[in-house]
C-alpha cells in the first residue's frame, strides 16, 4: 500500500498538465482567430528584444520601487521552480530529497538560495498587497479594476504568500527532524536552511510522527497549490509570466510613431497623385480589397494584437501615463486590452459550444465593449506603448477601430469630417480655395 501516494501524485500531475495544455491550446486557437501578420523579420533583434525586456525586465525597473519588487518575485519564481523538479521526482518515485546524495555541497547551497528567495518573495508580495489595499495606489482603483480584476490581483498575492509559507514550513519541519531525530527513516541529513531554521522552535516538544505529519502536509499542500495555480493562470492576468516572451518577440520593432499604411488606400492615393495615370486604364484591384476596413470585432484584429490582449498584466502603467485619462476622459488603455481579451474569450467560447463555428451573438467589440468616445479620446501620443513593461500596443487596436469608424461607418467626429472634406475639395485642411491661400501675404 506504500505505492498509493505515488499513484495519487502521478494522477494529480497528469491531470494538472492535461488541463493546462488544453487551456493553452484554447488560447492559441483564440489568438489564431485574428488575421495573420508577418512579424518574423530581423530575428536576431527580436531575440535580443525578448531577452532584454521579458527576461531582463529592463522596462520594469523604470519605476524603481515596483520594479525592484517585481524583479525579486520574478527571479524568485524562476529559482524556486528548480526545486519543483526535485519535488516532482520525489512524488513520482516516493523518494525524499533525491538529488541530495548526487549534488553534495552544491545541494546545500541550492536549498539555501531557494530559502532566501522564498523569504524575499514573501516580503515583496506582502508589500505589493499593502500598495494595492492599504496605500491604495490610484492606478489599481480605476473603474475597470472593480470586481473580478481586483479579486484576481489579490488572489495571486494570496497564492504566493501561501506557497512560500508552505515551502518554508516544509523545510523547517524537515530540519527539525534531521536535527532531533537523526535516525528517522526517509529523512536524509541534507540541505542548508538559513530561513526555515527560525521556524524549528515551533516544533519543540512534538513527537516525531507529529512533525512528519506537518512536513508531509506542507509538502502535499505546496505541490497541489502549484498545480492549482498552474491552471488558474488561464483565468488570470498572471498569464503574462508565460506570454511575455512571445509577446516581446513579436513586438513592433519599428519607430513607435510610425503607422502602417493600408495597402488598398495607398494604391488608390498613388494613382490619384500620379498626373500621368489614366484612371480608366487602372488595373482592377478589387480582388485585393479587404472585406472590411479597420476592426469592429476581435476577428478583425491581427494575431499580435490578440496576443497583446492575453498578455496584459493589468498593471495600469499605460493608463497612469495616458494624458487623455489624466484629464478625465473615458479612455483607459488598460481597459482597451481587458475588453479585447474579454470579448475574445467570449467569441472563443461561442465557437467551442457550436462545434467550431461562430454563431452571431448580436455583440461586437465596438460599442458593446469599447465605445467610440473612448477611441476618439486617444491623442495617439504612444505614451501607453512606451511605458508598457512587456511591449503591449493598445494604440494599434485603437487606431484599427478608428479606421473602421471612419471608412466603414463615416462616423468620425465633426471636426475631423470637416478637415477631410476640406482636403478632398481644397487640397488642404483649411476651408480656403487654392486660389485664395496667399491672400494673407497681400494683407501684409
Amino acid at each position: 500500500m506504500d505505492f498509493i501516494p505515488n499513484v495519487l501524485f502521478v494522477i494529480l500531475l497528469v491531470t494538472a498538465v492535461t488541463i493546462f495544455t488544453k487551456n493553452i491550446l484554447k488560447i492559441k486557437n483564440n489568438i489564431y482567430l485574428g488575421k495573420s501578420i508577418h512579424r518574423n523579420d530581423d530575428k536576431p533583434e527580436r531575440w535580443k528584444n525578448m531577452a532584454r525586456i521579458a527576461l531582463g525586465q529592463s522596462k520594469m525597473v523604470k519605476r524603481p520601487v515596483a520594479g525592484l519588487l517585481h524583479v525579486v518575485v520574478y527571479v524568485g519564481f524562476l529559482v524556486i521552480n528548480i526545486e519543483l523538479l526535485e519535488i516532482i521526482v520525489d512524488g513520482v518515485f516516493g523518494t525524499h530529497r533525491i538529488f541530495a546524495p548526487h549534488l553534495g555541497g552544491l545541494y546545500n547551497a541550492l536549498i539555501a538560495v531557494f530559502e532566501v528567495f522564498a523569504f524575499l518573495v514573501l516580503v515583496s508580495v506582502i508589500i505589493f498587497w499593502i500598495r494595492r489595499n492599504v496605500i491604495r495606489l490610484n492606478r489599481f482603483w480605476k473603474n475597470e479594476m472593480k470586481g473580478w480584476p481586483k479579486l484576481d490581483a489579490d488572489l495571486i498575492l494570496y497564492f504566493e504568500i501561501v506557497l512560500m509559507s508552505l515551502f518554508l514550513t516544509m523545510n523547517g519541519a524537515d530540519l527539525y527532524i534531521q536535527t532531533n531525530f537523526p535516525t528517522a527513516e526517509h529523512y536524509l541529513q541534507a540541505g542548508s536552511f538559513p530561513v526555515s531554521q527560525y521556524l524549528t522552535p515551533v516544533f519543540k516538544g512534538m513527537a516525531l510522527d507529529s512533525v512528519i505529519l506537518i512536513e508531509r502536509a506542507a509538502w502535499w499542500m505546496h505541490i497541489v497549490g502549484i498545480f492549482i495555480f498552474l491552471n488558474y493562470l488561464y483565468y488570470s492576468k498572471h498569464l503574462h509570466i508565460l506570454l511575455a516572451f512571445p509577446n516581446t518577440f513579436f513586438a513592433n520593432l519599428k519607430a513607435k510613431g510610425g503607422f502602417a499604411n493600408n495597402p488598398t488606400v495607398t494604391a488608390e492615393v498613388k494613382l490619384m497623385m500620379d498626373p500621368e495615370s489614366d484612371p480608366y486604364a487602372a488595373p482592377d484591384v478589387s480582388a485585393d480589397e479587404p472585406d472590411k476596413f479597420g476592426a469592429s470585432d476581435v476577428m478583425d484584429l491581427n494575431r499580435v494584437q490578440l496576443l497583446n490582449a492575453y498578455t496584459c498584466t493589468e498593471c495600469g502603467r499605460c493608463t497612469s501615463e495616458c494624458p487623455a485619462n489624466q484629464t478625465g476622459k473615458l479612455l483607459s488603455p488598460r481597459k482597451i486590452m481587458m475588453d479585447t481579451r474579454d470579448r475574445l474569450t467570449e467569441v472563443g467560447d461561442n465557437i467551442s459550444k457550436n462545434k467550431g463555428v461562430f454563431v452571431p451573438d448580436g455583440k461586437q467589440l465596438l460599442n458593446d465593449y469599447i465605445t467610440a468616445e473612448e477611441l476618439w479620446a486617444c491623442t495617439s501620443c504612444n505614451a501607453c506603448v512606451e511605458t508598457c513593461p512587456i511591449d503591449i500596443d493598445p494604440l494599434s487596436i485603437i487606431m484599427t477601430m478608428r479606421q473602421y469608424l471612419v471608412m466603414e461607418e463615416s462616423a468620425a467626429p465633426t471636426d475631423l469630417n470637416n478637415m477631410m472634406g476640406n482636403i478632398e475639395n481644397n487640397g488642404a485642411p483649411w476651408p480656403f480655395n487654392q486660389q485664395d491661400r496667399l491672400n494673407w501675404v497681400q494683407d501684409l
